[in-house]
């Protein structure tokens, strides 16, 4: 992608200003409100941390290598023992 020097760079919207205090504001409250049901969360923690698991696998990409999938090279004997 070509960048022209003479465009302006536009920061993201969390970069700005406004995007900050939302965010700073979106902290403050979550903290404020886990506070105070603390004794709630902490009864569904053990379900968090088990949906935490799948969403990472399906956020992390299918970045693995292996699972049989790579193209065999020429000449080279493929690696499966009988």
């Amino acid at each position: 992608m070509n960048h022209d020097d003479n465009e302006p760079h536009v920061p993201s919207f969390w970069r700005r200003p406004a995007g900050m205090a939302l965010a700073t504001a979106a902290l403050i409250a979550g903290f404020y409100l886990l506070r105070e049901h603390w004794g709630h969360v902490l009864g569904f923690w053990p379900y968090l941390l088990l949906l935490a698991c799948p969403l990472i696998h399906l956020m992390h990409g299918h970045g693995h290598g292996g699972h049989g999938r790579q193209p065999q090279t020429p000449g080279r004997p493929q690696d499966h023992k009988p």
